[in-house]
């Protein structure tokens, strides 16, 4: 086997092993009916009992629920505490004046499938239903102190009528009965942050030491998707540990993980949503991380607990926080970081190890997107621009693998002449490289360079809101699922789903842009002449099948990429060949190819 040969191979099957292994380790984005079932499947949960008792050595927030309730549906747990109404254009819920929680959040703009009629996306829901997922603000009394603090099942008050909206701010009030009066002002703005201000008023005869905290709580493990890309669980950014990012599993089994911190932020996160809890820039915290048993369930919570402030007789103090609940919109969340000054509140959105590269690839198609107005045609534009950077480079590569075609009537008469004297054969082939001043291994540089590009494109596709039921042209209705069809029910002319198939059922689902994507490998392999060597041969023969069967399941989105990326491979590589004086073999192999198909029948 010759060097550039060797080479060639080397970079080939690398490049199908990190693809492999990424697919093994990540998973590819499935069905969006999987996520959904994290909204449907309905687990006993638990209602909030008192807060913590206060942990050595000092206070701590309110810990997880331990009190079992009946496990009832959505609709009753709402109807069973009094509310008020939030309506923005963004999101609509309640605020319950038991415990003056944010326990009931569904947000306008998303929606659990394609379908433009079905149900709308629920974030939070309350305690005693299905999967509750809720945040809390409030006071935990200092070490020693013994003031009436407004417990979780407390009732507020709220004015008649009142009603929260991006316009018109909240003012709940609880009185203990021993002087000290409670007032919680929440406001909102048009998308997913409300602002919460706590205040106390100490009317008593003495004074009375707080500390400020602010939860998100969640009951049962949720489903997740489970891929090695994405997190999904337990997440923040604290001044003492940086990002923190936890999973169920993780913390149920350590049990807790406490930070101190300036400022920063933290909460619990799935793929798109999210709900977290963010502190004054400048406020010390200690920041915790938990997880507590909950019957036979497990309840998990991310909680800040602020300094002590004291208030004396006839004083009030305030403190404030914000909450975010809400769609991981790129823009959203990095305007907020700008505007509130949140330490690295873009890593909310799960940009990974490749943030340098993951990061501007969507910043750039998501300013086409704006310019054209479809994410499929923008990614198009993307790859056209990737192209154009990386041409000189490519340039090289593929002038370089050109003039290895053109020396290689020279490489076989010297296998002819030194046979099997394989250390004389690489020393003369040498001399010829360095005479015509070839890279043996120019030729896997184009390979190499669309790697990193690729994983980046994947991530941005799987882990950006944006691209959830992003639609291109046709039957691609969801950029960031796979094509919807397959040739084994002819693209849907049989009523038949080949993906209920045992064990197989999932290498079924070939759709028409894996197999366009496929043609287009095939076609850039054939460009190339056929080796010599049988075995190389059988592997350049059976790449484009394989990754058209592997690639099946990825993202149409990045599928389109890769089909488009080997197009335009294929129109650089055949007008550099021309310019270096190299025949291009593209049409003969076709030929050859079908010629032989033609015989292999005629044998059959």
């Amino acid at each position: 086997m010759t060097t550039e040969n060797r080479n060639m191979i080397v970079a080939i099957v690398l490049s199908m092993v990190v693809l492999i292994a990424w697919q093994y380790f990540s998973g590819i984005p499935q069905m969006e009916a999987q996520r959904q079932t994290q909204q449907q499947a309905a687990q006993q949960a638990a209602e909030s009992g008192a807060p913590a008792a206060p942990g050595a050595p000092g206070t701590t927030a309110p810990g997880p629920a331990t009190s079992l309730a009946k496990a009832m549906t959505r609709e009753e747990a709402l109807a069973r505490t009094p509310r008020v109404a939030i309506d923005t254009p963004s999101v609509t819920g309640s605020v319950s004046l038991r415990g003056g929680r944010i326990d009931d959040l569904s947000l306008k703009g998303y929606r659990e499938t394609v379908q433009p009629n079905s149900p709308i996306i629920v974030l939070l829901s309350p305690s005693g239903g299905p999967n509750p997922f809720y945040a809390e603000f409030g006071w935990v009394a200092a070490s020693g102190s013994n003031v009436k603090l407004p417990a979780p099942d407390a009732l507020w008050t709220a004015p008649e009528g009142a009603k929260l909206t991006a316009d018109t701010p909240l003012v709940l009030s609880y009185d203990n009965g021993e002087g000290q009066v409670f007032r919680r002002t929440l406001s909102i703005d048009a998308n997913y942050m409300f602002h919460v201000v706590d205040e106390v008023e100490n009317n008593g005869g003495a004074a009375i030491s707080l500390h400020p905290f602010a939860l998100v709580s969640r009951h049962g493990t949720p489903h997740t998707l489970g891929y090695y890309i994405l997190h999904e669980g337990l997440i923040g950014v604290t001044s003492e540990g940086g990002l923190h990012e936890i999973k169920y599993s993780a913390i149920a089994e350590k049990k807790t993980e406490t930070f101190t911190s300036t400022g920063g932020w933290l909460g619990i996160t799935d793929k798109y949503w999210a709900a977290t809890v963010i502190p004054d820039s400048q406020e010390k915290v200690q920041a915790r991380f938990s997880a507590a048993q909950n019957g036979n369930d497990l309840t998990y919570q991310t909680d800040f607990l602020g300094d002590a402030v004291t208030v004396e007789p006839g004083a009030k103090a305030t403190r404030d926080g914000r909450l975010f609940a809400g769609a991981k919109v790129v823009r959203l969340v990095d305007g907020y970081q700008t505007q509130y000054n949140i330490d690295r509140f873009d890593r909310l959105i799960d940009w990974g190890w490749f943030y340098f590269i993951t990061k501007p690839l969507f910043v750039v198609i998501d300013w086409i997107y704006h310019l054209v107005g479809n994410f499929g045609i923008a990614i198009l534009a993307v790859t056209v621009l990737i192209k154009g950077v990386f041409f000189p480079l490519a340039n090289k590569s593929y002038a370089s693998m050109a003039k290895m075609k053109a020396v290689q009537p020279e490489i076989q008469s010297l296998r002819e002449r030194y046979g099997d004297d394989r250390v004389k054969l690489q020393q003369e082939m040498m001399e010829i490289y360095k005479k015509e001043k070839i890279n043996p291994i120019a030729g896997c540089l184009p390979i190499l360079i669309q790697i990193p590009v690729f994983f980046a494109l994947y991530k941005v596709l799987f882990v950006t809101i944006e691209m959830r039921h992003a639609p291109f042209f046709g039957w691609i209705k969801d950029l960031s699922a796979p094509d919807p069809t397959t040739l084994f029910n002819l693209f849907g002319v049989i009523p038949w789903d080949p993906s209920q198939v045992p064990v197989i059922g999932h290498f079924l689902m070939l759709g028409v842009w894996p197999i366009i994507m496929g043609c287009t490998m095939w076609a850039q392999m054939k460009l190339n002449p056929a080796p010599p060597d049988p075995t190389q041969k059988m592997i350049f023969d059976w790449m484009p099948l394989v990754f058209t069967f592997m690639l099946a399941s990825f993202a149409s989105g990045l599928v389109i990429y890769w089909a488009w990326n080997n197009t335009l491979s294929v129109l650089q590589q055949s007008v550099i060949m021309r310019r270096n004086g190299v025949k291009v073999e593209l049409w003969d192999n076709l030929k050859s190819t079908l010629r032989l198909g033609r015989k292999k029948a005629k044998a059959g």
